[in-house]
């Protein structure tokens, strides 16, 4: 269907931050590069995607559990943002996901921490004993 009025854009203009205009005073999840996972509502952003988020909670998930921290008013440098996906009310409350306390969930993330990293050393033991060169960087370099 084609826009009749000629002073409005098609939407198809809108591939970049632009595109969040229908995503004010909604709910968004927002995962960012670090693997944090933000729940709030977008209050603004701008051309470089950099969010403001209200009522934020920042959502740590371990396998079937999770815990929820509040972190009120929130802003998000755009570069930082790896999706941005808006929550339907209407399932919003049917995860399938058990709620438990803080040290719960962080003793849960500190062993799955080190569970990866033994797979990891393991993994990379095998492929040096077979020749090959492992590269030892751990850090984001952006």
């Amino acid at each position: 269907m084609e826009n009749t009025d000629p002073s409005l854009l098609p939407s198809i203009i809108f591939t970049t931050a632009a595109q969040l205009v229908d995503c004010v005073d909604k709910k968004l999840l927002v995962v960012l590069r670090d693997g944090r996972k933000l729940i709030g509502i977008l209050r603004s952003f701008d051309q470089y995607a950099n969010l403001v988020l209200q009522d934020t909670i920042e959502r740590i998930i371990v396998e079937s559990m999770y815990s929820d921290i509040q972190r009120g008013v929130y802003i998000v440098r755009g570069e930082n943002v790896v999706l941005v996906g808006e929550i339907d009310p209407e399932k919003e409350n049917s995860i399938q996901l058990r709620e438990v306390s803080l040290d719960e969930i962080y003793a849960a993330q500190q062993d799955e921490i080190d569970n990866r990293r033994r797979r990891e050393l393991t993994k990379n033991s095998k492929l040096i004993d077979i020749g090959f060169s492992i590269d030892t960087q751990q850090e984001d370099m952006y």
